[in-house]
């Protein structure tokens, strides 16, 4: 390790234990200052912010929202085998306006088949149209199929535009949440199993799960290491401290970050998590090196001699995993940057929440609280010996294991693919599946988007035949199965086509027809048609439950059609674009500069391990051991055949901020020991027991913890938790196994075997 004063670092470690207690308690004040700005961290809940700025599919679907408003849709569907009496068209009515009163809902754009009706019987249409009422009202059935009305005249669906979070009076959830309870008092009273739809719906449930399940994991993970330390050191002062300052640091870092006024994304959720890996594992080998010095020295003595053995070790963990964190700040999408700052922070907090609590902690009180290591850690430490002897017996062997494992998983990296069918990132059970499932069956499509194309500034008959055209190329574009590839597709020609071109003798100019258009359905020309920009859209449905390479089949033949149809370059190109496309494309944004910013963390681990330890080769050796984790999670999941979701997607560097900090007390040990003239031999055993236990233990609880994330609703969450669990796995064996075996393999000589 890069030498430090010795001056310096003994009188700094004097000085924290001579004013031990007054740092105590101004870390305790520190802490309980912070705790309120802390509270008031928010979630990032915008789809926009999982995408870079620059991202096309980003850019298009705000130039679309700014041409035609938002189309943040969520549906109320149910089934009424009386749909179309007058008792039954009440009962839609009466439900979209308790539904067009919740607050966050756009109350004028609320639409529904007895909305459609009840405009045909207006004066205006009675009296142009009354030779023609009734096939004017088969018309508007026809209009509103598969969006407000099923093939088979019986379900139906209230469908409710959502007011831009910006401008809304409460947050998005509230509105999800008190749209949800209007369906439920629905089918309370009528009997009608209700279901709340729409990509808004899923976007709030995964962020709402996430939140929930997040807290689980902190909560579960501290739980699980409370018994962990409780039957490892029977002592419940060293219970607490690894939990106190994991929680304090916790604290301050997010009232750093409401100060910052950064919000936590859904990447950030695992914060609690990761601080919490560092934390233990750090305060428990040092409480375990404290415990070995107790054997001869006093406690104020044994305290002082750790710190002054670890303080090095500590800092240069605490950098090196910041280091790795930081790189994710080059990357263009902000839940990515948001992560690398948060983790960032949160890394660097934990050295002076360490140094603030732990020697006040220690040594608080006259009575001796020292750890009880019991007859488990004895056991532990006779299988860690066996270890440490194949490791001496068997280095080329055990080398050779690792590289055909890792051979393995390289080939299984090659068969990852990504998963973009947004629903399967809920469980089968969840509402949001069981709703999504029912309005396909019976409504057709869930998944609502879009496809815009320059227009004249003065529509002609011309240009409406071209549009007439390509929706009907649209509506036969062939599916994956017997089906249309599209469930509905809805033009502004569809709208002026419900009015007769003809009455008598006279013909009825566009002008005229979209006028009429206007009293039957206020929203309908301008959602379509913008005359001040000269852009018009097709309105879509398709199946969102279908695999990921046929929805991207299908955004890019529905885009080529209407760039046929209508060419132009640039800006003025024909695109697809809204919250179906966006959903379709999430996880390859985050995964787009995934690569750069592992390489660039590799980088920062490799130059502040050189630099600790003023050693090149180390810095290299110091590498393999947090990349193995990484290629056995992602081979893992490309045998296994799970796809990269948006929890997995930055899977790699969760990973490398697991182990960096093992390697680096596994290599500061063996270090020390050689440098108190012990052989290989004898510093391997050595530097197994001390940094062994410390890594076994936290590991164990922390994977438990992570395994209980095997129990959300929400899949990329249970995939988290299952490939966490393998990375600390991969990890431990790293540090343990391969780390001591290419200390081994690259000594300068036969006879120097020193890292």
């Amino acid at each position: 390790m890069i030498a430090w004063s010795a001056s310096l670092l003994a009188r700094l470690v004097d000085f924290l234990i001579r004013r031990r207690l007054p740092i105590l308690a101004a870390s305790a004040l520190i802490t309980m200052g912070a705790i309120y700005p802390a509270s008031l961290l928010t979630f990032n809940e915008t789809i926009e912010s999982m995408f870079a700025e620059d991202d096309p599919h980003l850019i298009d679907y705000l130039a679309t929202r700014r041409l035609f408003g938002g189309d943040e849709l969520v549906g109320v569907v149910y089934r009424d085998p009386h749909l179309f009496d007058k008792e039954g068209l009440d009962r839609v009515a009466r439900l979209a306006k308790e539904l067009s009163h919740v607050a966050g809902v756009r109350e004028e754009s609320t639409q529904s088949i007895a909305q459609n009706l009840a405009a045909a019987e207006q004066p205006v249409f009675q009296r142009f149209f009354k030779k023609q009422i009734e096939a004017f009202r088969l018309r508007v059935i026809e209009l509103s199929r598969n969006i407000h009305v099923g093939n088979d005249d019986e379900t139906t669906a209230v469908v409710l535009r959502l007011t831009a979070e910006a401008e809304a009076p409460c947050p998005r959830g509230e509105t999800i949440d008190g749209i949800r309870k209007i369906a439920a008092n629905h089918q309370a009273r009528h009997g009608f199993v209700t279901y709340v739809v729409g990509e808004p719906v899923q976007i709030h449930d995964m962020f709402q799960y996430v939140r929930e399940d997040g807290a689980v994991l902190g909560w579960t993970s501290t739980g699980l290491l409370v018994i962990v330390i409780l039957v490892l050191f029977r002592r419940l002062r060293w219970v607490l401290l690894p939990i106190l300052i994991v929680q304090a640091t916790l604290i301050w870092t997010k009232a750093i970050l409401f100060l910052m006024d950064i919000k936590l994304t859904m990447v950030s959720s695992v914060l609690e998590s990761l601080v919490t890996i560092m934390g233990v594992a750090t305060v428990m080998h040092i409480s375990l090196v404290y415990c070995e010095l107790r054997i001869k020295l006093d406690r104020v003595a044994a305290l002082r001699h750790t710190l002054a053995l670890l303080a090095s070790d500590v800092f240069w963990v605490c950098a090196t995993t910041a280091a790795g964190f930081a790189a994710e700040l080059s990357s263009h999408v902000y839940p990515v940057r948001s992560f690398g700052v948060i983790m960032t922070l949160g890394s660097m907090l934990v050295l002076p929440a360490i140094a603030g609590i732990l020697p006040g902690g220690v040594l608080l009180g006259r009575q001796t609280a020292d750890p009880d290591v019991g007859a488990v850690d004895k056991q532990l430490g006779r299988w860690l010996g066996v270890l440490g002897g194949w490791i001496e017996r068997y280095p080329w062997r055990l080398l050779g294991a690792c590289l055909a494992v890792t051979i393995l998983s390289l080939v299984g990296m090659l068969r990852i693919r990504v998963e973009t069918e947004f629903s399967r990132n809920f469980r089968q059970s969840s509402p949001i599946v069981q709703a999504i499932d029912f309005t396909e069956r019976h409504l057709g499509g869930a998944g609502a988007w879009e496809v815009n194309f320059p227009a004249p500034r003065e529509l002609s008959d011309e240009f409406l035949a071209k549009v007439r055209e390509l929706t009907r190329q649209l509506r036969e574009l062939p599916g994956a199965d017997a089906a249309p590839a599209l469930a509905k597709v809805t033009a502004l020609t569809d709208g002026i086509d419900l009015v007769p071109e003809r009455m008598l003798f006279i013909t009825i100019p566009i002008e005229k027809r979209l006028d009429f258009l206007g009293i039957f359905q206020p929203e309908f020309a301008s959602s379509h048609y913008n005359a001040t920009a000269g852009r018009m859209r097709i309105m879509l449905r398709a199946r969102e439950r279908q695999p990921a390479e046929v929805k991207e089949s299908l955004i890019r033949r529905v885009e080529e059609l209407t760039q046929q149809a209508f060419p132009a370059d640039g800006a003025d190109r024909a695109r697809a674009t809204g919250l179906f496309v966006l959903l379709t494309f999430i996880v390859e944004s985050l995964l787009g500069d995934q690569w750069a910013c592992f390489l660039w963390g590799a980088v920062g681990i490799i130059v502040m391990m050189t630099v600790a330890y003023r050693s090149l080769r180390i810095g290299l050796i110091s590498l393999v051991p947090n990349l193995l984790p990484i290629v056995l999670v992602v081979g893992a999941m490309g045998w296994l055949d799970l796809p990269i979701n948006i929890g997995t997607a930055m899977i790699s560097s969760v990973s490398m901020g697991l182990t960096v900090d093992a390697s680096i007390f596994y290599i500061s040990s063996f270090r020390r020991m050689q440098e108190q003239g012990m052989n290989f031999s004898q510093a391997l055993h050595a530097t197994q027991h001390e940094i062994g236990r410390a890594l076994i233990y936290s590991n164990f609880a922390l994977i438990l913890g992570f395994l209980v994330l095997t129990l959300s609703h929400f899949i990329p969450l249970v995939y988290f938790g299952l490939l966490v669990s393998v990375a600390m796995l991969g990890g431990l064996a790293g540090n343990l196994v391969l780390l001591p075996l290419l200390m081994r393999a690259t000594g300068r000589d036969k006879g120097d075997t020193r890292p």
